[in-house]
């Protein structure tokens, strides 16, 4: 009480001796269509007086003079001042898209808490590129802020660009680093590619939103087509794929529940309006394992602040720099200064042997024949015996670097998307598509490419193995009590003389369709042979 008490005393001598202060706060309801001129974010501090400080807990005080700069805590008030877009739109598919939203308000405190890392920098990066802060939710609707987000059709990062649109935005894509996922990089290219597009289509930025989406030659397209018949060409009106038809609305949706949750009861998970991370020149290639070290932290979460890199050390192309927590940043820094740049990555000094070439080699050391040739200088793959060749290697072991792309892969083959499912392995034959591969395994292209962490027009590298998942439910031949537990136990049995499918199912209390099934080799012969393996799904609780 004392504190606002002296406060009010303040406010009040300020405001009988000097004129005066103007309120600087913009309503985002002034915005009266999403067709007109950006107005500018708010870049500075807002600047309210000191009697509305005391009337907002959420503002802090830095200067009790005229003019106070009260700065704002909680990240979602400043997304809000920097609102552009008219979201009041009596649409269905608007409607429905914040029904689901609210109705699940523990996704959005999820990707919230996702996105803490990056928040801050992407609204800074916004608010200077004079982008409607509501262009902060863009992030959720692409990728739900995952980092590591690869979509079906090979889209990658939070910002789901695809391989020639992010090279277009100048995103390396290369063994050691993705641009796609790249915090910093991305968040440039994406302001550049929306502001390109806002230009494109005249200040629409529904259209622009669209746009990056679906293209903009398909906005385009249907603009053209609604022009040529006669009909309304806003948004709302053009005939665009369902995906895009759907993908406005998300965003739209988000930033009105974010704009009023209390109309929605819901409580938005806080975010301090404070950077997360510091961004740190380490001129030179560093073990990712090393640095977290330097900096006292997790290695996930420095693979967290720096998805762009692919393996076990950053790039030796670059860019050397990292994104590091900003409390743990001086700790870091003074770690780093005192290791020399040949220093901050293992090399081992390999002598060639009869019999090696160098894709065995790379395969032996966790890394590629276009590595080796790079570090090495090497001009062809011609290698001689006794020649000797440095490689670089992780400084721990491989399974610590738990986020690289190689242990994201292996966590995806390994963990089964849903319960009682068994896993098969299919290694790519010259002519596969992934297709055949899906219609093989009774599956489809989708999710053979999900489980596979890979996108449709991925190439298909023979001898490369795919993981497939397929149903492992056990249909007993006898009837059960359907309140009776099920374990599902994997029992790999080898066929003796005298031995029958039937014989087999009888005993596990399976059916032979399901040993077919599970067996499609076995299941494809007339008859069965004593040593034949076949692997059963066996409930070990009802018997």
């Amino acid at each position: 009480m004392r504190k606002y008490t002296l406060l009010l005393i303040t406010a009040s001598l300020i405001l009988t001796g000097c004129q005066s202060l103007t309120q600087n706060q913009t309503s985002s309801q002034e915005e009266p269509d999403s067709t007109t001129t950006l107005k500018v974010a708010q870049a500075e501090p807002v600047q309210k007086t000191v009697v509305e400080a005391v009337k907002t807990p959420s503002l802090k005080i830095e200067k009790a003079e005229e003019n106070a700069i009260i700065v704002e805590e909680n990240l979602w008030n400043r997304v809000r001042s920097g609102y552009a877009l008219n979201l009041e739109y009596d649409k269905p598919r608007l409607f429905s898209q914040v029904k689901w939203y609210s109705s699940h308000k523990s996704y959005l405190d999820r990707v919230s808490k996702r996105g803490e890392r990056y928040l801050y920098h992407i609204v800074e990066k916004l608010e200077q590129a004079n982008i409607p802060l509501e262009i902060t939710f863009l992030p959720i609707v692409e990728s739900g802020f995952d980092p590591f987000g690869y979509s079906h059709g090979r889209a990658s990062g939070p910002w789901q660009f695809i391989p020639s649109t992010g090279l277009a935005y100048g995103l390396t894509q290369d063994w050691w680093y993705d641009g796609r996922r790249d915090i910093v990089s991305s968040t440039d290219a994406a302001i550049a590619y929306l502001t390109k597009l806002n230009r494109m289509f005249d200040g629409n930025w529904l259209h622009a939103l669209a746009a990056y989406n679906s293209g903009e030659g398909t906005v385009m397209r249907a603009i053209r087509k609604n022009k040529k018949a006669g009909k309304p060409t806003d948004f709302w009106s053009l005939d665009l794929p369902k995906e895009t038809r759907a993908y406005v609305p998300k965003l739209i949706a988000l930033a009105k529940i974010f704009k009023n949750p209390e109309e929605y009861k819901y409580t938005p998970y806080f975010i301090e309006n404070k950077p997360y991370f510091d961004i740190v020149n380490i001129g030179s290639q560093i073990d990712l394992a090393e640095a977290a070290k330097m900096a006292n932290t997790s290695i996930d979460e420095i693979y967290l602040l720096n998805p762009g890199f692919n393996q076990w050390a950053t790039s030796p192309n670059g860019p050397h720099r990292l994104l590091i927590p900003v409390e743990k940043s001086q700790e870091f820094k003074t770690a780093l200064a005192t290791i020399p740049e040949n220093q901050r990555v293992t090399w081992v000094r390999y002598t060639i042997n009869a019999g090696d070439n160098l894709l065995l080699i790379a395969k032996k050391h966790n890394t590629t024949v276009n590595v080796l040739k790079d570090v090495n200088k090497m001009s062809s793959t011609l290698i001689r015996v006794g020649q000797q060749l440095m490689i670089p290697v992780a400084g721990s072991k491989i399974e610590k670097y738990t986020l690289s792309s190689h242990q994201r892969l292996a966590q995806k083959q390994t963990t089964s998307p849903k319960r009682n499912q068994l896993k098969t392995n299919h290694t790519i034959k010259s002519g596969d598509t992934l297709w055949d591969i899906a219609k093989k395994y009774k599956t489809n292209t989708k999710t053979l490419a999900r489980w596979n962490n890979m996108g449709l027009a991925d190439p298909l590298r023979p001898g490369k193995k795919l993981v497939i998942w397929q149903q492992t439910t056990v249909k007993n031949n006898y009837s059960s009590s359907p309140s009776r537990p099920s374990i599902v136990k994997r029992v790999v049995y080898t066929l003796r003389g005298g031995d029958s499918l039937g014989e087999v199912a009888q005993k596990f209390n399976v059916s032979v369709a399901n040993i077919k099934k599970w067996n499609p080799k076995v299941g494809s012969k007339k008859y069965v042979q004593p040593g034949d393996k076949v692997t059963l799904l066996v409930n070990v609780v009802s018997g």
